[in-house]
């Protein structure tokens, strides 16, 4: 990730979500310490967030990430679903 330049989109992984976190702090130029206390998190946990630990708690990663004015967004994937051919889509009405 370029320094300047946050890319945002889909996270499929602590470890992504982590990158994302921690290259977004960079760019506004926070410290974890700095974090630690808007948020009332301790710099450990954030540390151990932003390197991807999978057991992170998840009310404290959401309030990190509401204390870094970032916000979860859930949608279906983007996956190429087939559409029923219109010989299937009659079967089973009568």
């Amino acid at each position: 990730m370029a320094h300047d330049q946050v890319q945002y989109g889909a996270i499929r992984s602590a470890e992504d979500l982590g990158k994302l976190v921690r290259a977004h702090r960079k760019q506004r130029k926070l410290t974890l310490k700095t974090i630690s206390g808007l948020g009332n998190l301790s710099t450990r946990f954030l540390s151990e967030f932003e390197r991807g630990k999978e057991t992170a708690e998840l009310g404290k990663v959401l309030k990190a990430l509401r204390t870094l004015g970032l916000e979860v967004v859930i949608q279906p994937r983007r996956v190429a679903v087939p559409k029923p051919s219109s010989s299937q889509e009659g079967e089973g009405h009568a």
